[in-house]
C-alpha cells in the first residue's frame, strides 16, 4: 500500500522539487528575467494576466478537442477498415506511415491559403497530427488478431464480421485508449503551433505576442496552461482506460 501511495504522488513530488530547483537556481544566480523567469515570477503573470490567459486557453482548448474529436471518428473508421483486411493493412500502412513523417508544421501556410487565418487551420492541424497514432493502433490490433483465435471462432460458426466486432474490437480498447492519450497531447501541439502562425486568439497567438514584448513570463506562463490542459486530459483517459479495460490492467492494478 505505502509504495503504492508513493508512486501515485511521485509525479507531483517531482514536480515540485522541479520547481523548487528552478526557483533556487534563479535566485542564487540572479537569472535575468528576460532571459529565463523564475517560477516566482512565471505565478505572478498567471495572477496578473488571468483573465486574459483564460481566455486564449479556453480558445486552445476548445478548438483542440474539435480537431481530436473528428482525429478520433476518421482514426477508428480507418484503423477499422485498414485492420480488418491483412491485403488493406499490407497496401495502405507504409503510406500512411509516409504521410505521417511530414511535417505537420509545414501544412499550415496551406490551410491558411485554404481556409483562412482563424479556427479552421489550427483544428485541421490539431486532427492532422493527432489521428495517426488512433488509426494505427486500432488497425494493429485487429490486424494482429491470432489466427487460431480465428479459426477456433469460425468452427464454431462465427463469421468474419463477428470476429471483428465481438473479438477484435474490444481487443483493440487497450491499444486504442494507449493511442488517444499519446493524440491528445500531439494535438494540443498542433493547435499551438497553428495559432502562433495563423490566428489572433489562443495560446499559441499568446506566446508570440508576449515573446515580441519581451513579457517571458507570460510566455512560459502559456505554456505552463497548455502542458497542464494536456496532462488533464491524459489522466482523464487513463482514468477511464482503467475502468473499461481493467482486464488488460490486471498486473499493474491493486487497491
Amino acid at each position: 500500500m505505502h509504495k503504492k501511495t508513493v508512486e501515485r504522488w511521485s509525479p507531483w513530488i517531482l514536480l515540485v522539487a522541479i520547481v523548487l530547483l528552478w526557483q533556487i537556481i534563479c535566485s542564487a544566480f540572479n537569472v535575468s528575467e528576460f532571459i529565463f523567469p523564475s517560477p516566482w515570477a512565471i505565478g505572478s503573470q498567471l495572477v496578473e494576466f488571468g483573465g486574459v490567459i483564460a481566455g486564449h486557453a479556453w480558445r486552445t482548448f476548445w478548438v483542440t478537442m474539435a480537431g481530436f474529436g473528428i482525429a478520433i471518428v476518421v482514426g477508428v473508421l480507418l484503423g477499422f477498415l485498414i485492420g480488418s483486411s491483412r491485403l488493406a493493412y499490407a497496401a495502405v500502412y507504409p503510406l500512411m506511415t509516409a504521410f505521417n513523417a511530414l511535417p505537420k508544421a509545414a501544412f499550415v501556410p496551406i490551410l491558411v491559403v485554404w481556409f483562412g487565418i482563424g479556427v479552421g487551420p489550427a483544428i485541421l492541424t490539431a486532427f492532422l497530427i493527432s489521428f495517426f497514432p488512433i488509426m494505427v493502433n486500432i488497425a494493429t490490433g485487429l490486424a494482429t488478431l491470432e489466427p487460431e483465435l480465428e479459426d477456433v471462432l469460425r468452427v464454431l460458426g462465427a463469421k468474419r464480421w463477428d470476429v471483428l466486432v465481438k473479438v477484435g474490437l474490444p481487443r483493440s480498447m487497450p491499444y486504442f485508449y494507449g493511442s488517444l492519450k499519446v493524440a491528445i497531447t500531439l494535438a494540443f501541439v498542433g493547435t499551438t503551433v497553428s495559432e502562433m502562425t495563423a490566428a489572433n486568439e489562443g495560446i499559441g497567438y499568446l506566446l508570440i505576442s508576449a515573446g515580441s514584448s519581451m513579457q517571458m513570463g507570460l510566455a512560459f506562463a502559456g505554456l505552463i496552461v497548455v502542458g497542464a490542459m494536456a496532462m488533464v486530459m491524459y489522466e482523464l483517459f487513463s482514468w477511464i482506460e482503467k475502468r473499461t479495460t481493467g482486464w488488460a490492467h490486471r498486473g499493474s492494478q491493486g487497491e
